[in-house]
């Protein structure tokens, strides 16, 4: 017999399985690892985001890295 609690447990576990199936667990690791090292976040810090919260993040940064790529290439050609 199941309580409420469990019911609940078990809910939360699903919702967050489901909200990180899109990455690896391999994946995971490396990104916070590169996020430590050349970005100099802290992995509590990465730790403690909800997934959609480091996706949108993630997905900023990736944005500011394509920007800083594209002006470095004007940059050099002109």
């Amino acid at each position: 017999m199941f309580n409420k609690t469990e019911e609940s447990i078990t809910g939360t576990k699903c919702f967050f399985l489901v909200a990180l199936s899109h990455e690896s667990l391999v994946g995971y690791y490396q990104s916070n690892f590169q996020l430590m090292q050349e970005h100099k976040y802290a992995l509590t810090e990465l730790e403690d985001m909800i997934p959609w919260e480091r996706e949108i993040y993630v997905k900023l940064l990736v944005q500011h890295l394509e920007e800083e790529r594209e002006r470095m290439r004007q940059e050099q050609q002109g």
